[in-house]
């Protein structure tokens, strides 16, 4: 916004008795305190919305919304966000009352009081992501950010060629219609195939139900990706914290 042509001044966004933004940085793992004067300097920081240039700047590290090229910063130690390779027959719960196996038992050393993010059914395997930070885990979850996923499926039969297309296309289920965001055949013999899923949908066993509904079910499941985070090397049944760029991705792609 200008006034009589002339650009406003930006928000001062200043914090007298806060920390300087240089230690905040520096502590959040970016590099060392001159590493992240020079990054200041160089215009890659915004507070609140706002770019900062200037080294004697101080912010609230409990407050503040921090984001360096793009991505934001964690800046509140105590919150923590883990990603489970979860093995199949495991339950997407922290406590299953019929005594089956659960999520509890991969976290039971970690300090925090973790919820995981979203499920996945006891016969599927893969990325599950389980955090203590509510904000993050909210909009994870709700439909307005779109987070894609992606699956490998294992599938009954040789698909025919026209398959994405028609997935792509939109199918129709019981609760409505999907669309997938994209669809490739990964490997294929004369009795089975495997194919990779990728779509935003986040209902019960909507992977298994819409391969069926076209004439493939689904063998085996694995969820190898959740937006920016890939699923990797991870062992079943091993855990791993998210890393600061792995983790500053993620919430910017739900707006945080």
């Amino acid at each position: 916004m200008t006034r009589g042509g002339r650009k406003a001044p930006a928000r001062d966004v200043h914090v007298p008795e806060g920390v300087r933004l240089q230690k905040v940085l520096a502590g959040a793992g970016i590099g060392s305190r001159r590493r992240c004067e020079e990054i200041i300097a160089a215009g890659r920081v915004d507070v609140d919305g706002v770019t900062v240039r200037e080294l004697g700047v101080r912010v609230d590290p409990r407050r503040a919304v921090v984001h360096v090229d793009g991505l934001r910063l964690q800046l509140d130690t105590s919150l923590v966000t883990i990603a489970l390779n979860k093995p199949r027959g495991v339950v997407s719960t922290m406590h299953d009352p019929q005594g089956r196996p659960s999520l509890q038992q991969f976290v039971a050393d970690r300090p925090e009081r973790l919820f995981h993010v979203g499920r996945l059914d006891a016969d599927t395997e893969g990325l599950l992501l389980m955090t203590n930070d509510g904000e993050l885990a909210n909009r994870l979850a709700h439909p307005s950010h779109g987070v894609r996923k992606t699956y490998l499926a294992s599938v009954e039969g040789k698909v025919r060629p026209a398959l994405g297309q028609e997935l792509r296309a939109g199918v129709t289920l019981e609760d409505g219609p999907v669309q997938v965001d994209r669809f490739r055949v990964v490997d294929s013999t004369a009795k089975a195939t495997m194919v990779e899923v990728v779509l935003h949908e986040g209902r019960n066993h909507v992977v298994r139900r819409l391969l069926e509904e076209v004439g493939h079910p689904v063998t085996r499941l694995v969820r190898t990706r959740m937006g920016s985070v890939r699923l990797g090397t991870l062992r079943p049944g091993s855990t791993r914290v998210l890393g600061r760029e792995e983790l500053g991705a993620l919430m910017s792609e739900v707006g945080l």
